[in-house]
């Protein structure tokens, strides 16, 4: 019985010296690269190809304007009270017919945390999240959306805006 424990270890350890010798891993190891090389790709070679996108994607910001190119805004300061990441900075006046608008509506997009709280706390809808996720900034300061540029991105891209608008709408 005390020869069998020595045997048994000593058959084990030339086991895997010739496993070792022979490279059974390698070769394995090769084997399984062999079948995922003739595997159909998954990858997909963006810009080329674009992957299907929710409509609930939350990307860049966007001021919107009613139909008749007034903008929605009514400086009630919801969006910058509600961002957790205080990533909003408006300021406001009153105008001569007794509305308030927007003088200032800044995004500090490197502060963002796109959480779509901004978007829910608007009365008239006018801050929203877009589909557009492929923008950039080589610098901090380019990542810093003024009114007038998320004026711009809204009215760019106004109708797919409205096009989730109702769709979200038909959904709830």
């Amino acid at each position: 019985m005390g020869l069998l424990i020595p045997l048994n270890i000593m058959i084990k350890t030339i086991q895997k010296s010739l496993s070792s010798l022979m490279l059974i891993e390698l070769l394995k190891g090769m084997a399984l690269t062999g079948r995922y090389f003739f595997a159909p790709k998954i990858t997909v070679q963006y810009p080329e190809e674009v992957t299907p996108q929710s409509n609930r994607f939350r990307g860049l910001h966007a001021l919107r304007r009613y139909a008749n190119g007034e903008e929605r805004c009514i400086a009630c300061k919801l969006c910058e009270a509600v961002c957790p990441a205080m990533a909003i900075t408006i300021e406001s006046e009153q105008r001569e017919d007794n509305t308030r608008r927007t003088t200032r509506y800044d995004i500090d997009l490197t502060k963002c945390i796109f959480c779509g709280m901004c978007e829910e706390s608007c009365p008239v809808d006018s801050i929203v999240e877009t589909r557009v996720f492929d923008y950039h900034g080589e610098q901090r300061g380019d990542l810093l959306y003024t009114k007038e540029m998320l004026l711009a991105v809204g009215d760019k891209h106004e109708k797919q805006i409205a096009a989730d608008r109702d769709l979200d709408k038909a959904f709830r």
